[in-house]
């Protein structure tokens, strides 16, 4: 008789060979067995009648605010609400205080990281001109997803804005790197077009142009040193059609945000708690991200972007009021409605949010439910209704866009390496998280 670590009993398998009941055998953090495991024996079996068993999630865009304004989040809080949210696996941005600019910087994250991160972590390195020879040696270091470029200035001091400077950038990267692409000329022209108190002016500042202008840069650039980028957070019909044309070289991520709302209605509503970078935009836009990203696959990855601040500083008047808003622990539940509403498949949401990280960033032992990999799950229960709330985030920041949201589908345990971390709204395991591995670094190392 086979014994297992962890026998997940009885729930409804998703993965690439479709959706059916089954039981998975996990021993050493390993998927070792898939079928029905009746007669077989555990440590310990979940029960997951009832339930359906993806692919552990990954969100590849978060800012955890530390080292620096830990006011609004720390590593701890921020794989917290990752954890609670069915996330196992999160890629942390640069724009910390420090800047995560080095290899003392990174070693200091995952650092901060070990004993208190709930969920598997890696962090960018931040481009910098001054930092931009040794880019090929931090990409490569362990725990570090990428480099990271903002072409555009947004919440912090990275900004690599002029051609010579991207030129520098590119050059020296190895593997894909990540960009936030808005035109830093351009913003700055347009600053004046802000209205005092009316974020409805936001989108106008940034305008969809500003985005194009940048992507187009990059994408020039990108085949002219032969690399390969990955443009963050498109929100825009014109910089979909575009990166349409560019698969060559890009791939492209986008937001439930972006997904979910529009302008003008979200800003009248939310005013400062809608403010983001780039922001979200209007109906046309919306329905393109739909229809070109999603349905005709442009977009190969969703993240968050989640990027708290306090309630006081987003009560400030626009401009003053800063750029983000929280999302790690909403993204399962507000994609799972949307599948359960008929926007799109269950087999392509986890395209973009477990095999797509796995796919474009070369992750090691992510991304599917099959023998040999990484035994992590996000365990949901798509006949679950729940109500979205403030109260119920994680986040330091203590709040969310999604307040009063009523989400179709909920998750109910997140399982990373055969470890239960999350169960029925509990971290049963805190402090477990591990460093992620990457194919390309396993192979500079090895």
């Amino acid at each position: 008789m086979s014994t297992f670590d962890l026998i997940m009993r009885g729930g409804t398998i998703v993965s690439h060979a479709g959706e059916g009941e089954g039981d998975i055998g996990v021993r050493g953090g390993k998927i070792v067995a898939i079928g029905d495991l009746a007669t077989a024996s555990a440590g310990e079996v979940f029960n997951a009648a009832g339930l359906h068993i993806l692919p552990g999630v990954i969100d590849t865009q978060v800012h955890f605010r530390e080292p620096g304004p830990t006011h609004k989040e720390d590593l701890e809080t921020g794989t917290r609400a990752a954890a609670l949210g069915g996330v196992t696996g999160v890629f942390e941005m640069p724009n910390t205080n420090p800047s995560t600019t080095t290899e003392a910087a990174i070693a200091d994250k995952l650092a901060r990281a070990k004993g208190r991160a709930h969920v598997e972590h890696a962090f960018y390195v931040g481009a910098t001109v001054e930092n931009a020879e040794h880019l090929g040696e931090l990409e490569m270091l362990p725990g570090v997803c990428g480099v990271k470029t903002f072409m555009g200035s947004s919440t912090g001091s990275l900004l690599v804005s002029d051609d010579e400077g991207l030129d520098l950038v590119l050059r020296n990267m190895k593997r894909r790197g990540a960009f936030h692409a808005e035109d830093e000329a351009r913003l700055i022209e347009r600053k004046g077009l802000a209205r005092e108190g009316d974020w409805t002016s936001h989108p106008e500042v940034r305008d969809d142009i500003v985005g194009l202008k940048a992507v187009q840069r990059l994408v020039v650039a990108a085949r002219r040193h032969g690399k390969r980028v990955h443009v963050l957070h498109i929100s825009s019909a014109i910089e979909m059609e575009f990166l349409a044309t560019a698969k060559d070289v890009a791939t492209v991520e986008t937001l439930p945000q972006f997904l979910s709302f529009e302008g003008p209605e979200v800003y009248e509503r939310l005013k400062g708690f809608a403010q983001m970078n780039p922001p979200i935009r209007y109906a046309k836009d919306r329905a393109a991200v739909w229809s070109l990203g999603i349905d005709q696959g442009v977009v190969d990855v969703l993240g968050t972007d989640h990027a708290p601040h306090t309630r006081e500083e987003k009560a400030q008047p626009y401009p003053k009021s800063p750029s983000g808003m929280p999302g790690v622990q909403t993204l399962v539940p507000v994609m799972l409605t949307h599948v359960r509403q008929g926007r799109l498949s269950m087999q392509r949401l986890l395209d973009l949010v477990c095999a797509g990280p796995q796919r474009v960033f070369g992750l090691e032992g992510k991304g599917r439910i099959a023998l040999g990999y990484d035994a992590d799950f996000t365990v949901v229960d798509l006949s679950a209704r729940r109500t979205i709330r403030h109260e119920d985030q994680a986040t330091r920041s203590g709040w969310t866009p999604f307040d009063g949201f009523e989400a179709e589908g909920w998750p109910m345990a997140t399982i990373i390496r055969g470890q239960i971390v999350m169960r029925d709204g509990e971290v049963t395991t805190p402090g477990a998280g591990a460093p992620l591995r990457f194919l390309e670094t396993l192979a500079a190392a090895g």
